[in-house]
């Protein structure tokens, strides 16, 4: 009777053993994955059979086909250099701005395409990862972030993509981490903010539709949330150049939080493009009274040069 006991405590062990082997090999592996990226990039060699022996010993960790996504994704780029008259192309600025002798732009841009092949590839590994690991926001807002940067002016799939997620957050209510921390509500809607100011900066007519349905469903969840507001205000302040619509929402946010910054910048912003006098010391004045002591004071000066024409 002893010697059974003492071999199943034995085996108990040794599987405790091992399931901690198996983390660490996990862990292992993301470390040699990381070194050899820094070293050799991820076009490199010995990239490859590394993730293969990954495979072979662990194919259920998550972080193996994340791994997948990042070496399938960055192989599916390639880099162009584009001449355009133009301020921005695809959100981004010029690497070089030129203006000719006759006044015209011809500025040059750096532009990203994806091989469709290699990128089919990747959207397959960081699904995968998401069903291992379904809570992990991380690799759910990885494979938005890539969509945007693949659909280039047409970021439809991904403007479906975080629709789907925003809805699947609000009824199903999961229990999220993000970069092995838990998220609060506040967290949710702050990193969704984040993809949706990726929608406003590339400022295609998709993107912008796009950016503006997202935040009015983000507000059926959250009404009043003065953050997606703002982003309907200036959804119509620079894309559908309709500033008394913009300013109704505006005011709308500072009729419930005269302390807004973001809206009271706005309203400044906006009255200032309209060469709108008295609608801008109007919202100087409440910079004066909320602003932070920076912005108060710009504020001030500004709202005394503006007394004295």
């Amino acid at each position: 009777m002893m010697k059974s006991k003492r071999y199943i405590l034995t085996a108990v062990l040794t599987l405790l053993s091992l399931c901690a082997l198996a983390q660490n090999t996990s862990q292992d592996y993301q470390r040699r994955f990381s070194n050899l990226v820094d070293r050799v990039g991820y076009e490199g060699v010995g990239l490859e059979t590394l993730l293969d022996s990954w495979e072979r010993e662990l194919p259920e960790d998550p972080y193996l086909w994340q791994a997948r996504f990042l070496w399938c994704f960055n192989r599916a780029q390639s880099v162009s250099y584009i001449q355009l008259d133009a301020d921005r192309h695809l959100g981004k600025d010029p690497i070089l701005p030129y203006t000719d002798s006759l006044g015209r732009r011809n500025n040059f841009f750096e532009d990203i395409e994806y091989d469709p092949d290699l990128f089919a590839v990747a959207e397959q590994a960081i699904v995968k990862a998401i069903q291992l690991e379904p809570d992990n926001l991380d690799l759910r807002l990885a494979k938005i972030g890539a969509l945007i940067l693949y659909e280039r002016e047409s970021p439809d799939i991904a403007a479906s993509e975080l629709g789907g997620l925003i809805d699947y957050h609000f009824i199903s209510k999961p229990k999220w981490n993000y970069a092995g921390a838990s998220v609060s509500e506040d967290d949710f809607l702050g990193l969704c903010q984040e993809y949706l100011f990726r929608f406003y900066r590339l400022g295609t007519p998709v993107a912008a539709e796009a950016f503006r349905s997202l935040s009015e469903k983000l507000l059926k969840y959250c009404p009043g949330n003065p953050l997606f507001m703002n982003n309907i205000g200036s959804y119509y302040l620079v894309f559908k150049k309709e500033p008394k619509t913009a300013l109704k929402y505006y005011n709308k946010i500072l009729k419930a939080h005269p302390d807004d910054l973001t809206a009271i910048q706005n309203c400044i912003l906006l009255a200032r493009s309209e060469k709108d006098v008295k609608l801008e010391k109007k919202y100087l004045a409440m910079m004066v009274k909320y602003g932070p002591d920076a912005e108060r004071d710009k504020a001030a000066r500004r709202l005394e040069s503006l007394s004295k024409k």
